[in-house]
């Protein structure tokens, strides 16, 4: 009798998940890829820049592509989570913390350090990486690279090849496969090649700011600062047209979009933060925090940022504008009075119709409401022409775009990919995420339907959201799911074994249907009995 062990069988484990030979070959193309750039960080001045740019972005993609290919195409289509828990890149082992240590270091470097990079100071020529990457550069908007160039190219490359590799794990899905293309296309064209060619348009005459027509604020807080302002105005007409396009993207395209589709048609068709979780971040959802605690946290610190983003912006619109209404239309005084009349506009109705939807979270709101309230009425009292309180708005835009804009949203948001998940950004800190929830949840069609009765708690769903929603409480009880957090990525319908979420967008009525089948811990039963 054979009395060898075979680790196979092993309970404990699954097999090693080693590499194979190809996959092997693959990670050392993509690597040699990545050493080209290291070797220009090092100041390594090669004699032919085009050349090995495009060597070293070619050796990434084909790496990526080879490696999609054999992970995927050698298998039969369909839920691909096997041993997810067993590699140490995706499960907060050696490779992940290490790969999250490098993150954070890049990001960092570049928002603080970009000189460390390369760039140019007084006037100098580009070095190191960033001149690896001036060739491209001045191909696409004529002039040399800088960091964000780099980091966009890269951001860009990411989304392209990862997002390649995703189409190929969730080819069985058509959902998958249609929002994948389109995040793609959307970083592609509008938050990459568009504004590189619209600045190649600039001259002495005529000049446009960066402008990534997919963002919209609060996303691009930025976008009413006064130089800008001043700069679409005297741009003309597209300058003119790219303003109004930015107010009406905030009143009228958005809300408009969400009551048809959620903010899932934002948060997983068009963002590309939401693009590079995606595809990028795709293996490490399973690391986002399921708890209890955590969605406390959520909700009360994505919040935050919204009154943050609120005051800062408000704050830097009245510091230029005038007082003169015989000059000015829009004058201080009127431009208060709007904001604090949106607002209390917005929470009488959230008050008046749907207090009870939103039971705790209205409080929450109410909260934030009245800082901001505040804050206006400080702000027309106690300031000047820029201070508020003792502070400057340009101190203000600075501190939100130090906190939230830099650390937040790329050290912590990416950087922190491998050890809390590819949503940390998305869930905790992005005030166009929450401003869309709000409307998810309060006014909005969709909702994601559960058949309870199909449901064999196996707990995929809910492993896989991204969001740390515990997916399956909802589908157990054949309740919908509407939830504010929720982006709609439809994974958590891609992985069910048995067909028991469905992504929906139907009539509002009877669209949130909690306790659809009661159990014995969600209601005293007797009490039920006795009312009845």
């Amino acid at each position: 009798m054979n009395t060898k062990t075979n680790s196979s069988m092993s309970l404990a484990k699954p097999d090693a998940q080693a590499l194979s030979a190809t996959q092997k070959k693959a990670v050392a193309i993509g690597v040699i890829g990545l050493f080209i750039m290291v070797l220009a960080l090092l100041n390594v001045n090669f004699p032919n820049k085009p050349l090995f740019l495009t060597l070293s972005l070619a050796m990434i993609t084909v790496g990526t592509v080879i490696f999609a290919n054999n992970s995927y195409l050698s298998k039969h289509a369909g839920i691909k989570n096997d041993g997810v828990w067993f590699k140490s890149m995706i499960s907060r082992g050696l490779l992940g913390w290490t790969l999250g240590i490098v993150l954070t270091v890049f990001y960092i470097v570049l928002y603080f350090k970009a000189e460390w990079l390369g760039l140019a100071t007084n006037g100098a020529s580009n070095t190191g990486l960033i001149a690896l990457f001036d060739p491209l550069s001045f191909l696409l908007n004529g002039g040399p690279a800088s960091q964000w160039f780099v980091y966009g190219t890269l951001y860009t490359l990411a989304i392209l090849v990862f997002g390649y590799k995703f189409l190929l794990k969730y080819r069985h899905n058509k959902y998958q496969q249609l929002r994948t293309f389109s995040v793609m296309f959307f970083q592609l064209a509008f938050a990459f090649l568009i504004p590189e060619f619209m600045a190649r348009l600039n001259s002495d005459t005529f000049s446009l700011p960066y402008y990534d027509l997919k963002n919209i604020w609060p996303l691009n807080y930025y976008n009413f600062d006064k130089y800008r302002v001043d700069s679409m105005i005297e741009a003309g007409d597209i300058g003119l047209a790219l303003l109004i396009f930015g107010v009406v993207s905030i009143f009228i395209i958005t809300p408009i979009l969400t009551y048809k589709y959620g903010k899932r048609w934002y948060c997983s068709w068009v963002c590309g933060c939401g693009g590079l979780a995606e595809t990028a971040g795709d293996p490490f959802r399973h690391l986002s925090d399921k708890t209890k605690r955590a969605w406390n946290i959520e909700r009360w610190v994505i919040h935050s940022v919204v009154v943050f983003v609120t005051l800062m912006t408000t704050a830097v619109i009245y510091s230029y504008l005038g007082t003169d209404s015989s000059k000015y239309w829009l004058t201080k005084q009127i431009f208060l009075i709007s904001v604090a009349t949106l607002l209390t506009f917005v929470l009488a109705l959230i008050m008046i119709f749907k207090r009870q939807e939103l039971a705790k979270d209205a409080k929450y709101g109410a909260i934030g409401y009245f800082i901001v309230i505040m804050a206006l009425i400080a702000m027309h009292y106690f300031s000047d022409t820029t201070n508020i309180f003792i502070f400057k708005a340009s101190s203000l835009k600075m501190w939100y775009g130090f906190l939230i804009g830099s650390i937040f949203s790329g050290v912590i948001g990416v950087g922190f990919y491998p050890i809390f998940g590819n949503r940390v950004w998305c869930r905790f800190g992005c005030p166009m995420a929450a401003i869309l929830g709000l409307q998810q949840r309060l006014f909005s069609r969709f909702r994601i339907t559960t058949n309870g009765g199909q449901c064999i708690s196996c707990g995929n769903c809910s492993t896989y959201c991204e969001m740390g929603i515990d997916v399956r409480a909802y589908a157990q009880k054949g309740e919908n799911i509407v939830r504010s957090s929720c982006v709609g990525c439809g994974i958590c319908a891609a992985v069910c074994p048995r067909g028991v979420l469905k992504l929906e967008n139907d009539s509002m009525k009877g669209r949130i249907n909690a306790t659809s089948v009661l159990l014995g811990n969600d209601v005293d039963l007797m009490d039920l009995v006795n009312q009845r």
